[in-house]
Order: structure tokens, then sequence, then C-alpha cells
């Protein structure tokens, strides 16, 4: 496997790095999650210019017929930046979905939007009890005159505050369906929060919510295979954003020891801690390999048992790498690591989400023996 990105790919991150070193800095970030929204529309605005909203989605829709691997340079710089817009959710959950389920009419109604930016789209597919289950089980949907009722909760919709629709799954009698929903009509309440690396986030209630019958995205019943795949590719992305933030928490702890200085010399002279960072330089580029591993095999694996089984061995990989690495950071960087101040310490909590994020290592290592 070629492990080197092609030359648009880096192109497209160069350009990106460039705008988040300028725009993007540790105070910048910091004004952004304190702000009212917890969200730059600025910065969104500027990632829809740049295409990675429309990368991932099909040429015939008006995207770039990209994939994964496309987009993995793109995340890397948005885990370097510790990016708080909800670009993942958007693009790999919510875009994806409406790309892959949607008819060609919702898919002309609302891609468009989606790729420009003025569209915001986040799946609201988690219910309160039930971890990492995928299929909908206490989200109900059931026919009506109109169209649809729905009926039910989903719990920490990364996104969710700033959508302008919020793809729902839901259970009916046909089986696991999706629908467009929007978040401020009658029978939608959002009770929002932040998560602990600074995103914003809603639990979202739907009591007696009535949608049209243009609402449901795809076939009754047919949508957990959608559901499914578009986990995994924003599973896939959500690895290489977790390298990036790796790479960052390496960068920052090296120039720690290169100038932190105790009884007239750096501290990085230690030999004992010369091993551990050489141990987090290869814990990250090992996590590396696999990401480009999981995204590949999103690009390419028509198989969906085959597809689950790598991504749940590279999720695996990813969140024991994010875990030694994030703690070997704060630890190197004394208690100064857990302070506010120092960007390690915020960097520790976006590889300490992504780590759970659409499933932990146990949750993953059982999937894995599962599909074997």
């Amino acid at each position: 496997m070629n492990f080197e990105h092609t030359e648009e790919q880096r192109q497209l991150a160069d350009s990106l790095n460039k705008y988040l070193a300028a725009n993007y800095g540790f105070e910048q970030r910091k004004a952004i999650v304190g702000s009212a929204n917890g969200v730059s529309d600025a910065v969104w605005a500027t990632f829809a210019e740049m295409g990675l909203m429309g990368l991932a989605v099909p040429e015939a829709d008006g995207g770039f017929g990209g994939g994964a691997l496309d987009l993995m340079a793109a995340m890397e710089a948005c885990g370097r930046a510790l990016v708080v817009e909800p670009l993942l959710d958007h693009i790999a959950l919510g875009t994806r979905l409406v790309a892959r389920a949607g008819s060609a009419a919702q898919r002309a109604a609302w891609l468009p939007g989606a790729i420009d930016g003025s569209a915001k789209l986040a799946f609201a597919g988690l219910e309160p009890g039930r971890r990492y289950e995928l299929a909908p089980a206490a989200t109900t949907a059931r026919r009506s005159a109109a169209g649809w009722v729905l009926e039910g909760a989903k719990a920490v919709v990364v996104g969710a505050p700033s959508a302008t629709r919020l793809v729902v799954s839901a259970r009916s009698d046909a089986g696991p369906s999706l629908f467009l929903v929007d978040p401020k009509q009658p029978g939608v309440s959002l009770n929002p929060c932040r998560t602990i690396d600074g995103q914003r986030a809603a639990d979202v209630a739907l009591k007696g919510v009535q949608v049209s019958a243009d609402a449901l995205l795809g076939a009754d019943g047919g949508a957990i295979s959608f559901i499914e795949e578009a986990a995994d590719f924003a599973t896939a992305l959500l690895c290489a954003d977790a390298i990036g933030a790796m790479h960052d928490a390496n960068d920052a702890t090296l120039e720690y020891l290169k100038t932190r200085r105790q009884f007239g010399a750096p501290i990085g002279v230690n030999q004992v801690l010369q091993h551990r960072m050489v141990e987090m330089f290869i814990t990250t580029e090992q996590a590396r390999s696999m990401a480009i591993l999981a995204a590949s095999t999103v690009d390419n694996e028509k198989d969906a048992k085959a597809r689950q089984r790598v991504i749940s061995a590279a999720k695996v990989k990813i969140a024991d790498a994010a875990r030694q690495v994030s703690q070997e950071a704060v630890q190197l960087h004394g208690g100064m690591g857990m302070s506010e101040e120092l960007k390690v310490s915020h960097t520790f909590r976006r590889l300490t989400m992504i780590a759970q994020r659409f499933g932990d290592a146990d949750h993953h290592l059982e999937r894995y023996a599962a599909l074997g």
C-alpha cells in the first residue's frame, strides 16, 4: 500500500494547514469554544469554499467523487488544530446518508446546500442507554394521514445545536428507517451540551413529531446498511483526526523537553524521557498505518463484514494509541500538562473523546471477534 498522499491531497492539506495556522490558533480556538454558538460561521464558510464538504459527494450530485483517503490529510489538519466545528459529522454522517440513501429529489434538494455549507446536517442516531448500538429501538416512526409521527430520544448528537436538518434514525413497522427532521419544528426539543473536547452537541427529544411523507430518506425499513456504512466511514475519518492530534501532542512534548530546564540542562537529556518520547512517535506511526488502512477499506471494500472487521481493528489501535500518547504527553509536561493554559491538555481531551466515539476499544474488540 502507498502510504504517501497524492499531490492533490497534499495541496488541500497545505492550504487548510495554512488557513488554520493563521485563523485557528490556540487562543482563537478558545474564543470560538467560549462563544455563544461554540462554532465559527466564518470558519465553516471557509471549509465549504475549500471544497471539503463536497469532496466525498458523488460527482453526479455536484460533488468531487472522492473518498476517505482524499479527506484523510485534511482531517489530520483538523485534528492538529483541534477544530470544534462539526465537519466530520456533517461530511461523514449527515451528508453521506442523504447522498447514499436519499432519492434523486432529496439529493437535489439537500446536497447543494450541504456542499456549499448553507445546510448543516447532523445524524441523530445513538439512543440513551444503548451505548454504541446503531439500529434504532426506542425511537419509533408510525404512519399517519399526513406522513409520519416520530417518538423517542437521541443522545449526544454532535452538531445538533447548529444543524439545519437532523437525519433521525427510527424504527418503523418495516425496520430501521431514516427521516429528515427540522430541529425547530413542534415536538422537537434540544438540550444542548458541550463535549469534553469543546464540541457542541445536544440530546434530542422527539414527542409526537409530525413529518411529511417525503421526509422519509430512502426506503422504509431499509436504512441499517446505510447507517453502518456511514458510521464506518466516519470512524475512518475520526482515526485520521486522531493522527493529527497525536502528532501535535508529540511535537509539543518534544519542544517542551528541549526547552524545560532543570539542574542547568534541558530535561530532554534524560535518557528515560527520550525513550518515552520515542515510544510516543512509534505508537503514532503505527496508528497512522492503521488509519490509512481504514480509509482505504471504506473506499474500496464492498463486503460489509470485511469492511467492519478492518474498521474495528483500526479503531482498537487508534483508541489504545490515543490513550498512550495523550497520557504520556500530559505526564511529560508535569503538572502544567493539566492546565487550561497549555494546548496539550485540550489535545488530551480530544484524544480521550476520540477513543470513545463510534465505539471504544472493548466494543470494537467484541465486534472484531464476532465478525471473525
